[in-house]
């Protein structure tokens, strides 16, 4: 269903683990910055509405998108977090640099999910106009923050639920 049909910000908080034994990464971009600031906020108060404390969410901006996925690695190797979530908004506009920007971006953070077991959240807003970046960071759509943060909560349960103690073979990118 596209955002066109839902709300992004609408789900059943009873539903979501708590966040309060998680820590979190979020990774914002700059550049839009009155899109991306609403994304974090949303993202960042989800997290708190969910249990988590302030302490351990752990917050760097960036300049723009592209930056996100070795900012999330950064954070990652610098942090012990749960789940890292990448925060963005690249409006189309007259050229096609979108198409490049968010698919590397998605396909690099979908590679550090893989490679390390870990959640890295896209959390990009790929609209083709202002208003509809508007309408998806808290305008008639919700906010794809709010979305991104109960993403990172679920996967951050479901990795904590299906770990195990068990000695395991092969090696550790050490996320």
């Amino acid at each position: 269903m596209s955002s066109a049909d839902k709300n992004l910000s609408d789900y059943r908080p009873e539903e979501i683990p708590s966040a309060e034994n998680f820590s979190f990464g979020i990774v914002t971009a700059a550049w839009n910055q009155d899109i991306t600031g609403a994304l974090y906020e949303g993202c960042k108060n989800t997290l708190l509405e969910h249990g988590c404390s302030a302490e351990q969410i752990h917050s760097v901006w960036v300049p723009g998108t592209f930056e996100l996925p070795t900012a999330a690695r950064l954070l990652a190797q610098a942090k012990k977090v749960d789940a890292v979530i990448c925060l963005g908004c690249v409006i189309k506009g007259e050229t096609s640099h979108n198409e490049y920007i968010n698919q590397s971006v998605a396909m690099a953070l979908q590679q550090l999910s893989i490679a390390s077991a870990k959640p890295f959240i896209f959390g990009v807003l790929t609209p083709n106009s202002m208003q509809q970046a508007l309408d998806r960071a808290g305008g008639q759509h919700g906010n794809k923050g709010v979305e991104a943060a109960v993403t990172a909560i679920q996967m951050a349960a479901l990795r904590k639920n299906l770990s195990s103690t068990e000695k395991k073979i092969g090696f550790s990118f050490g996320l």
